[in-house]
C-alpha cells in the first residue's frame, strides 16, 4: 500500500516562485530589494534566493501601499524587524503599534471622504448649492490650497490642524 507524503515546502524561493506566491511582479520584487525593503542571497550562478519569510514582508508592503503608506514609512517599519531571524508576533505587534495613530487618521479621512464627498469639500469650485452655504466666497481658501474640509493633519502632513470646522464661515 503506497502512502502519499505531504509536498515538501521549500525554505527558499526563487524570484519567480516569490512572484507567483505573492502576486507581485518580479520587477517589483527587484525594486523592493533595491529599496532595501526585502533581501535575498545570491547562488553561485548569481540567482536570487529569498527566505520563505519574505512572503510576509512582501504582503506587508503590498497592503501598506494599498492604504497609501509611503515607501519611506514602510522601510522604517520594516527596519524595526529583526535581522537574521523570522519576525515573531511581538515584532509585528510593535510595527502595528507604531502605525496606529497614522492609520487611525487615514481611516478618519476615508470616512470623511465617503460621507462628505456629496457636500462642499472646500476646494473652491463653488459648483454645488451647498458650497455657497458651507464655503461662501471661498472662505476656505484662507486655510490654504486643496479640499480644506476633507484634509486633516497627520495624513501625509497636509491640511488644517482641526479638520472640517477650520473653514466654517464667520458669522459675526
Amino acid at each position: 500500500m503506497a502512502t502519499e507524503s505531504a509536498p515538501r515546502i521549500a525554505r527558499e524561493l526563487t524570484i519567480g516562485q516569490l512572484a507567483e506566491r505573492s502576486g507581485v511582479a518580479t520587477s517589483a520584487l527587484r525594486f523592493y530589494e533595491a529599496q532595501g525593503l526585502i533581501s535575498s542571497r545570491r547562488t553561485s550562478g548569481n540567482q536570487r534566493r529569498y527566505h520563505r519569510e519574505t512572503l510576509r514582508r512582501v504582503a506587508f508592503i503590498r497592503v501598506s501601499q494599498n492604504v497609501g503608506m509611503p515607501l519611506t514609512a514602510i522601510r522604517e517599519a520594516l527596519g524595526r524587524l529583526p535581522e537574521g531571524r523570522t519576525p515573531t508576533r511581538a515584532d509585528w505587534a510593535e510595527v502595528s503599534a507604531s502605525w496606529r495613530a497614522d492609520l487611525d487618521a487615514r481611516i478618519s479621512q476615508l470616512v470623511r471622504l465617503r460621507d462628505d464627498l456629496t457636500d462642499c469639500i472646500g476646494c473652491g469650485c463653488l459648483s454645488l448649492e451647498s458650497c455657497m452655504l458651507a464655503n461662501p466666497y471661498d472662505v476656505c481658501a484662507r486655510e490654504g490650497s486643496g479640499p480644506r474640509r476633507l484634509l486633516t493633519e497627520g495624513v501625509g502632513g497636509r491640511g488644517p490642524s482641526r479638520g472640517k470646522a477650520e473653514c466654517e464661515p464667520d458669522c459675526a
